[in-house]
């Protein structure tokens, strides 16, 4: 596919900018604080937008899994696109979360996720040398699917990417209010140093806590308890061929009763620890009770994910065999995996999740076992052989939004559903489905509920996504 048939013409997208219609109808339902109660019909009060020159088409907020392809979806289809992101890259969890392979683009020899995120995976693995798993047979194990890739090179080639779609890009930002015009919305954006108004035509929230739609009051919802987090490490200098396994489990055990070690250090406190130690750490640590939707609560999940590291780090050096143990990575950050999700138009439940319904409105696929993780550990339930679940666009508004859109997480969808949506490949099929809906929704001066889907779905093929059979 040539660059000329990937990208729509800026020109012309621009010139249906200025000959639409000068204003749209105002945020048809304005939610209140609570976050369980639906959002009432309410006028958006008329507020005027600043000056063109702050302003744009698109604005993504969260520059992780979801939003990096949601942006560059943007900017690719000719939307003056900015990416606000908090963080000092882009990637999410695939970067500073360092789950550094992400899947599952295949399922029962298929591929059912490509487009961008496929795209610049791709790019990460070729520049590094990397492998593809061999994609053709399902595998054992839903693990053996995912693909390695080199987290900081495909931080630089998201960013890479974006840059040269033509859009704005700016790290150390957060939104301190949202409020919504007569054309979009206006932002307050507060960096190290300044504080700035933005107003724009379409608004994607992708900050996996459904940061914005909090702060429109629209409905939200989140368990009581939540799936615990995981710092990220990985261990070495140690051989494990020569280390006693029973006199390590016995060690181990003690040290269980002792407190030297505490629930969570290990996730799956039932298996020995030699499993763990042949793991060498990765994502086998659990950080138990921490919201990672506030700043304190994400605060608290990085103290006690770095101070569980230590724990681990100290047991394992006091091992026959391990005394010369050396932590060799581990992240800057503790990966969350659940806070809110929206309300949205439509509702993902386990039952549509498990069955593979395809929704009339479906844009995207997933695919990925339900992955719930609680205090056990985590007990995998793959899908039937065959089913490949789809996402419907209306997963992806907030209830009673107009040009607003959620990608990532925070999709709408009960929490055994969300906990397979939640994987970084169905993400990032999200991402580029919510940028495409933005992009045309701000040309045609318009809301994404309003876009024929039949024209969201080519624009999405037209930049190589797998777009579901309907």
């Amino acid at each position: 596919m040539t660059e000329a048939n990937r990208h729509v013409s800026r020109r012309g997208f621009v010139t249906n900018l200025v000959t639409a219609a000068a204003g749209t109808a105002a945020l048809a339902a304005q939610g209140r604080a609570d976050d369980s109660a639906p959002a009432p019909d309410s006028p958006s009060g008329g507020a005027q937008a600043p000056p063109p020159g702050d302003s744009v088409d698109v604005l993504v907020v969260g520059g992780g899994t979801a939003g990096a392809i949601a942006a560059i979806q943007a900017a690719r289809a000719g939307a003056r696109t900015l990416l606000v992101e908090t963080a000092g890259q882009l990637g999410g969890t695939t970067t500073t979360g360092g789950v550094d392979y992400p899947g599952l683009f295949h399922a029962w020899g298929r591929q059912v996720i490509a487009g961008i995120g496929w795209e610049l995976v791709l790019k990460a693995v070729q520049l590094d040398t990397g492998i593809l798993p061999d994609f053709s047979t399902p595998p054992p194990r839903h693990s053996q699917h995912q693909v390695r890739v080199n987290g900081p090179l495909y931080a630089a080639i998201l960013e890479e990417a974006f840059l040269e779609a033509g859009g704005q890009l700016r790290y150390y930002e957060v939104p301190r209010t949202v409020r919504p015009v007569d054309d979009g919305y206006e932002l307050e954006l507060v960096g190290k140093e300044s504080e700035r108004k933005i107003a724009c035509r379409q608004l994607i929230d992708c900050t996996g806590d459904a940061n914005l739609v909090g702060l429109l009051g629209l409905p939200r919802r989140r368990e009581a308890t939540v799936q615990p987090a995981t710092m990220m490490f990985e261990l070495g200098d140690y051989d494990v061929a020569k280390l006693d396994a029973d006199l390590i489990e016995a060690r181990y055990r003690q040290a269980l009763r002792d407190q030297q070690l505490v629930p969570g250090d290990v996730a799956n406190p039932n298996a020995r620890f030699i499993t763990f130690l042949r793991g060498r750490g990765s994502n086998a640590q659990h950080v138990l009770g921490v919201d990672g939707s506030t700043s304190a609560g994400k605060t608290q999940a990085n103290i006690a994910g770095r101070q569980s590291v230590l724990r681990i780090l100290r047991f394992v050096r006091s091992l026959p065999g391990c005394e010369k143990a050396r932590l060799l990575r581990m992240q800057s950050e503790t990966g969350i995996r659940e806070t809110y999700r929206i309300v949205g138009e439509t509702t993902i439940s386990e039952s549509d999740y498990a069955s593979g319904r395809v929704f009339a409105d479906s844009v995207c696929h997933s695919f990925y076992p339900i992955d719930l993780h609680d205090e056990h550990g985590v007990a995998p339930q793959p899908l039937r052989a065959g089913t490949v679940p789809t996402v419907p666009l209306s997963a992806l508004i907030p209830q009673g939004s107009r040009n607003l859109l959620v990608a990532g997480r925070a999709v709408s969808s009960d929490r055994l559903a969300n906990s397979a949506l939640r994987v970084q490949a169905s993400c990032m099929a999200m991402g580029q489905a919510v940028g495409a809906a933005a992009a045309l929704a701000a040309r045609a001066g318009s809301t994404p509920s309003r876009v024929p889907l039949d024209q969201l779905r080519e624009t999405l093929q037209a930049h190589a996504a797998i777009v579901p059979a309907i």
